[in-house]
């Protein structure tokens, strides 16, 4: 029951919400182990958000 190495949200996914968020140029230049816990965070909770709102359609 392990999860997948590659994680659990689409890499389209993750580019989108980093650009909403704006912290994409650090991913752009350090990959996504560049990105601080915050904006991981963050990610997250927006990530959940957007299912939350596809759910309720």
């Amino acid at each position: 029951m392990g999860r997948s190495k590659h994680g659990m949200m689409s890499e389209g996914l993750k580019t989108e919400i980093a650009k909403e968020l704006g912290f994409y140029h650090k991913v752009q230049r350090d990959g996504w182990g560049g990105i601080s816990s915050k904006d991981a965070g963050n990610m997250v909770k927006r990530a959940l958000e957007l299912a939350e709102q596809r759910l309720n359609k």
